[in-house]
C-alpha cells in the first residue's frame, strides 16, 4: 500500500462560520470560512466550500488531474461562497463528485449551487465549469461509500436544516458537525451517533455559553452552540480529540487564545481549528496535530 493510500489526514482551509473576515486581527487563526480536505485511504474528500475552498483549489492544481468527492452540510453562503472560485472545477479533465442533501424547499445541492452563479449574482454559470462534475442527492441517514471509506451522515439542528457527517476508514472515524445548535435540555442524539468514539471530532463551537445565553443578545435558535456543550459531547461520545470550529467572525485571535485555553481545561486533548491545520488520525492522538 503507498503512503497516500495509507494515509489519513484533516486539513483545515477555512474555519469561521457566517462570514469571512481577513485582517490583522484573524491572522493566526484565519479569516476564511468552513472547507476541509480529507486525504483518507487514497481518497481527496472535502466537506464545505466556503471561502477556504479557494485556497484550496489552487494548492490543488499541482495535482491534476484530479478525482475528488465534495460533501456539503448545506448551503448557507458562508458554506458555499468558495465554490465559484473553485478554479480545479473549470479544468477539464478534473473528475469532481459533488453530495448534498435536498432542502426543505426541495431543492438539490445542484440548483443550489447553481443560483449563486446565477445573474445578476455572478458573472459566469455554473455551466461554464468544464470538469467532469457529478452530482448526487443523499438522503438523510444514507451511507455513501467510496472503496473502502464509509461516509455516514445524519440531520443536526440548524435553520433550514444541515447535515452532519462522520468518516470512517481502517478503524479510524473522524467526525465533522457544524452547523447545529445543541438543545436545553439534552445532548443531541444524532450528534452522539456521529461522534461515537470518534478519534476527531469537529464541532461548531461559534459562542461561549455567555454570549450564547446573553440577556441583551441571546443566540438562541440562531443555529450554533459553544465550546461548553462541544465539551459535554465529546465525553458522552468517547472522543479522543476534540476541535473546535466555525468561529464567530467576531473572535479574534486574542479570543481564540481563551477559549483554547478554558476548552483545554475541561478537554485535555482539544485543540481550536486554525487555517492551515493539519490532523494526522494513524497518530496517537497526543501528537495528531501535525501544523
Amino acid at each position: 500500500m503507498s503512503d497516500t493510500e495509507n494515509q489519513f489526514l484533516v486539513r483545515f482551509w477555512g474555519v469561521r462560520g457566517s462570514i469571512a473576515c481577513p485582517g490583522s486581527h484573524t491572522v493566526r487563526y484565519g479569516g476564511n470560512t468552513s472547507c476541509i480536505e480529507m486525504r483518507v485511504g487514497g481518497q481527496l474528500l472535502i466537506f464545505d466550500g466556503g471561502t477556504g475552498l479557494r485556497e484550496l483549489g489552487l494548492k490543488l492544481l499541482s495535482e491534476m488531474p484530479l478525482d475528488v468527492t465534495m460533501f456539503f452540510t448545506h448551503s448557507h453562503w458562508d458554506h458555499i461562497q468558495g465554490f465559484p472560485f473553485f478554479v480545479p472545477a473549470f479544468v477539464p479533465g478534473n473528475k469532481i463528485d459533488i453530495y448534498g442533501a435536498i432542502a426543505p424547499n426541495g431543492s438539490t445541492i445542484e440548483q443550489r449551487l447553481n443560483d449563486q452563479m446565477l445573474h445578476p449574482n455572478f458573472p459566469v454559470p455554473l455551466q461554464i465549469m468544464g470538469a467532469d462534475m457529478k452530482f448526487c442527492d443523499i438522503d438523510v441517514g444514507e451511507a455513501v461509500q467510496l472503496g473502502d471509506v464509509k461516509v455516514e451522515n445524519t440531520l443536526l439542528n440548524h435553520p433550514g436544516e444541515a447535515v452532519g457527517y462522520r468518516v470512517s476508514w481502517n478503524g479510524r472515524a473522524a467526525a465533522y458537525i457544524s452547523d447545529t445548535e445543541h438543545f436545553p435540555d439534552r445532548l443531541d442524539e444524532n450528534v452522539l451517533w456521529l461522534a461515537r468514539d470518534a478519534d476527531v471530532m469537529i464541532y461548531d463551537a461559534t459562542y461561549t455559553d455567555s454570549e450564547y445565553h446573553n440577556e441583551k443578545s441571546s443566540k438562541v435558535g440562531w443555529g450554533h452552540s459553544t465550546w461548553q456543550e462541544a465539551v459535554k459531547v465529546a465525553k458522552a461520545a468517547n472522543v479522543k480529540q476534540l476541535v473546535i470550529f466555525h468561529h464567530d467572525p467576531l473572535h479574534n485571535d486574542e479570543f481564540m487564545d481563551e477559549i483554547a485555553q478554558d476548552t483545554a481545561e475541561q478537554y485535555p486533548n482539544s485543540v481550536v481549528a486554525k487555517e492551515g491545520m493539519v490532523i494526522d488520525l494513524m497518530s496517537a492522538p497526543e501528537s495528531a496535530v501535525l501544523a
